[in-house]
């Protein structure tokens, strides 16, 4: 039997298309296993956000080729499509494909899949180009939801990222093909969806030309998708409009759960960064969502450290996420990549000085957790169970991202139930009454 084992690193985004790859694989007669269970073929899907993402990545060839010395090992994803060359220098690696090449797999496999011959090209990572095709993609490792891609690259010129250099031009999917995917999804037994992307927002090119817009395939989703429960993975503060906000609010299909990624709470930062907002338009997004549900689940991605971001600018950040209505944040430290404007900036801030940034944040963060968590106690919640059973615990995400657990019983997994939420625990997690209305749901 044919084996083949994915290690992904990074976003929602590269699971979404590692699933998709790996059932690529099967006319080929790959059966996909956990990366311990001695695969013949190890896919590795690289992030490169952070410099760790990098390290990491070479720290996972090490452990596959002592899994299995005779393996095949294929690089791909971001790390690929930037450093090429270095990744082919590392020891066990046999194939590096970039963001033109990842999803021809399939066909440049076979070769490499012969250990004699010694002579096949390691690198197939051309330049990027910026009339990159679009491939639709979702995961299916979790039967409770599934990530589903629906746009891919960015425009954003932002200065600190790579993503636009690893990725291309923004392109999409069409409404009418995400629709047919989430039928396709629905007949797995998915009971959730997490739309996802780069640049999520920006949904609705193709071709280099804008044909339709994200506000078209919410609605599209709303009056015609068989599942009723989506979720809407990151999007840009500039790009969540009122509009869509007054949208999302009477939806009976999309929950209230919104990831915003801010980056920084100073106006000045913002303008290094070259960010398309300034705080106020943030506090305007937040104020309406909680405006028109109060109960909604907000998380923030914030970067600290970036170059000329002083401790005075930095507590400028610290203050105004204080005072925000907001339930949790994703904190990254800054990191420096080649090719990005963020690198002429200056003054460098050092990592002790983004070490204690990032802490302070942290420790706010779960202080908003812990206040959102609280606003919940008494209330009820709709939560979609998953298969995890840890100490006779099983738990699950409610509408509003809740976690919540509960006494283990098979009957509740992948369904939805009714919940009251009646304590946190101290380890921050909320345990409650499950009401038992939908159990064979």
């Amino acid at each position: 039997m044919k084996k083949v084992a994915f290690y992904t690193l990074g976003c929602k985004l590269n699971f979404a298309e590692s699933s998709s790859i790996a059932r690529s694989l099967e006319p080929m007669g790959f059966t996909r296993v956990d990366f311990q269970d001695s695969p013949n073929l190890f896919v590795i899907n690289t992030c490169s956000v952070t410099e760790q993402a990098d390290k990491k990545c070479k720290k996972v060839v090490r452990e596959a080729k002592k899994i299995n010395p005779a393996s095949t090992v294929v690089i791909m994803g971001c790390y690929a499509q930037l450093k090429p060359e270095e990744i082919s220098n590392i020891p066990g690696v046999d194939l590096v494909l970039g963001a033109n090449e990842k999803f021809q797999l399939p066909d440049l496999l076979p070769p490499y899949l012969i250990k004699k011959n010694t002579n096949l090209p390691k690198l197939l990572a051309s330049e990027i180009r910026y009339d990159l095709d679009y491939h639709a993609s979702y995961s299916v490792n979790d039967r409770t939801r599934t990530f589903l891609k629906v746009q891919d690259g960015c425009d954003y010129p932002c200065s600190y990222c790579t993503i636009p250099l690893a990725r291309g031009q923004s392109r999409s999917d069409s409404v009418e093909s995400v629709l047919a995917l989430i039928e396709e999804i629905a007949l797995k037994g998915i009971k959730e969806i997490v739309l996802t992307g780069v640049n999520i927002g920006d949904f609705g090119i193709q071709q280099g030309k804008r044909e339709e817009t994200f506000f078209d395939l919410i609605k599209a989703i709303e009056l015609k998708s068989s599942i009723n429960r989506f979720r809407i993975s990151s999007i840009e503060p500039n790009l969540i409009t009122p509009e869509i906000i007054t949208f999302l609010a009477s939806s009976k299909s999309f929950v209230p759960h919104f990831h915003i990624p801010l980056q920084s709470g100073s106006n000045t930062v913002l303008r290094l960064m070259k960010r398309r907002y300034q705080r106020e338009l943030y506090v305007n997004r937040v104020a309406l969502i909680k405006s028109l549900m109060p109960n909604a689940c907000i998380g923030v991605d914030v970067i600290v450290g970036h170059p000329g971001e002083t401790h005075e600018l930095f507590l400028e950040t610290y203050q105004f996420l204080q005072e925000l209505d907001i339930s949790y944040l994703h904190v990254f430290p800054y990191s420096e990549r080649a090719n990005t404007f963020s690198t002429e900036i200056f003054p460098k801030i050092d990592g002790s000085q983004k070490s204690e940034r990032s802490k302070m944040l942290h420790i706010l963060s779960d202080k908003k957790r812990h206040a959102f968590y609280e606003s919940q106690i008494g209330k009820k919640g709709e939560v979609l169970f998953e298969e995890s059973n840890e100490n006779g615990l099983m738990e699950g995400f409610s509408e509003n991202y809740v976690r919540f657990k509960s006494a283990y019983d098979p009957l509740l997994i992948n369904t939805i139930q009714s919940v009251r939420y009646k304590s946190i625990t101290e380890n921050g997690e909320v345990t409650g009454d499950v009401l038992f209305s939908n159990v064979f749901v």
